[in-house]
């Protein structure tokens, strides 16, 4: 039987108090609604569908990348019924999974889970027993056990308050009972809204048997209405993270302060320190250790690669036993050999650095392919830009760049080639030969006098 995931996302979120709509609120990096769409994703639906309403547009928009979304408008906001019924006609036979764009926490192990319990015949739904159930909808079970309605907080008795089992939201059902009870919803409650959960009663009344799947974590069903929550949730998706390195064998410091906002794979012995922030596709390799304050997005690095204090490295690969910073940065298009050192306050770009080569400190490189065994003093300087263009630089093997030079492109700097400190390089410099261009020559002015402030006033 063909998969119907539907993903209710309309709601306006008016707590977050922001431009933003709530669903492309961020959890780790990615939009809430990009969360349950890879879930969904992950149990091979015959169909993705998202019901959007306000801000509908710019949630269209975050999401325009992916052809397999289909789009269902909920012209107003008429409660979680209505909000299901408008995604029907984007929907085959077969069942539907309901779940909700601002519940980033949900897995597909869970979902699968309910998907078992509805079967072919049955309502499924997933519960969570809490401490506090203030505000959600109570389920209210018979003297058996069996489910047979859900009460919402502002409907309920003071009887059905003190239940402490909640409805999620999420549910699995034939689609077919759904194209029966959705148009029978009324909205007499004390929010005037039709809601999917008077589905349930239905259920019971038709004869579908109804059954419960409680969550095993209370926080994977939870939802998000402002930004106090939002940063509840995001703490808790990073401890998830934090446990799975560690069980794989990552060293974490303090796994309170890591967070990851993308993939790791990770080889062994890996040593991550405090306020290290992860993003996009990670790869580490065996005995990696990263110092703390380092930002990484979409790195590779090899075995035995250090990265001090500080340094940020993005869409870059380091090669093996190589150490950067503390300070350093690699923007992206990076590549740097084995045992290449980047010191600290370096900013490599767009450049490719062979194996052994060195640049301890104040440099900039941008734009360049540098062979292996490589100097680069304090200060040097590929002048890549003329204001319109960017050009390269080619630097040879063994080549050594002295202090406060300047490399104008395109230029290359033969094997070998020294270039003398404070030297500006408009012309290539040949191979086992000093290459020195200064202004003028040094001389003293005696009986020169430094400036003297002027008083004011």
């Amino acid at each position: 039987m063909s998969l119907n995931v539907i993903i209710l996302a309309a709601g306006q979120g008016k707590r977050m108090n922001s431009k933003l709509p709530k669903v492309l609120q961020p959890i780790a990096g990615l939009p809430m609604l990009g969360h349950v769409l890879e879930a969904g994703r992950a149990l091979a639906a015959e169909r993705l569908v998202v019901v959007y309403g306000h801000g509908g547009e710019q949630v269209k928009a975050a999401f325009a990348n992916q052809p397999d979304v289909r789009w269902a408008h909920q012209a107003e906001q008429l409660g979680t019924g209505h909000a299901l019924a408008q995604a029907l006609s984007a929907c085959s036979e077969g069942v539907a999974l309901v779940l909700y764009g601002d519940c980033p926490l949900i897995t597909a192990s869970t979902l699968k889970m309910l998907l078992e319990a509805a079967g072919e015949d049955k309502l499924a739904v997933l519960t969570a027993v809490m401490d506090n159930p203030t505000g959600y909808g109570r389920i209210v079970r018979d003297p058996a056990g069996r489910i047979v309605r859900i009460v919402e907080q502002k409907d309920a008795s003071d009887a059905e308050k003190s239940i402490r089992e909640i409805n999620t939201g999420f549910i699995a059902v034939p689609l077919k009972h759904l194209r029966d009870w959705l148009p029978r919803l009324k909205n007499a409650n004390a929010q005037g809204e039709y809601y999917l959960t008077d589905v349930i009663a239905m259920a019971v009344d038709n004869g579908v048997a109804v059954t419960g799947v409680i969550a095993s974590d209370a926080w994977e069903p939870a939802g998000v209405n402002d930004k106090r929550q939002l940063a509840e949730l995001e703490r808790v998706y990073q401890r998830r993270q934090a446990d799975k390195l560690l069980a794989g064998g990552v060293t974490l410091l303090d796994p309170s302060r890591f967070d990851l906002r993308g993939t790791v794979e990770h080889g062994q012995d890996v040593e991550i320190d405090v306020n290290v922030i992860l993003e996009g596709k990670i790869k580490l390799g065996n005995g990696v250790k990263i110092g703390p304050n380092v930002y990484l997005k979409n790195a590779t690095l090899g075995d035995g690669v250090i990265i001090k204090a500080n340094t940020v490295i993005e869409d870059s690969v380091v090669g093996a036993g190589s150490d950067l910073g503390p300070f350093a940065r690699l923007r992206p298009d990076s590549i740097l050999g084995e045992k290449v050192h980047i010191g600290n306050f370096v900013e490599v770009k767009k450049a490719k650095l062979g194996n052994g080569t060195k640049a301890g400190h104040l440099a900039y490189l941008g734009d360049a392919v540098i062979g292996e065994r490589v100097n680069v003093s304090a200060g040097v300087i590929t002048c890549n830009y003329d204001g319109a263009n960017k050009f390269v630089t080619t630097i040879g093997d063994d080549a050594f760049i002295g202090t406060d030079s300047q490399l104008v492109a395109p230029v290359t700097i033969a094997d070998r080639a020294y270039v003398a400190a404070g030297s500006t390089i408009t012309k290539n410099a040949p191979a086992d030969a000093l290459t020195i261009c200064r202004a003028r020559d040094q001389k003293s002015i005696l009986g020169w006098k430094k400036p003297e402030k002027v008083a004011k006033g």
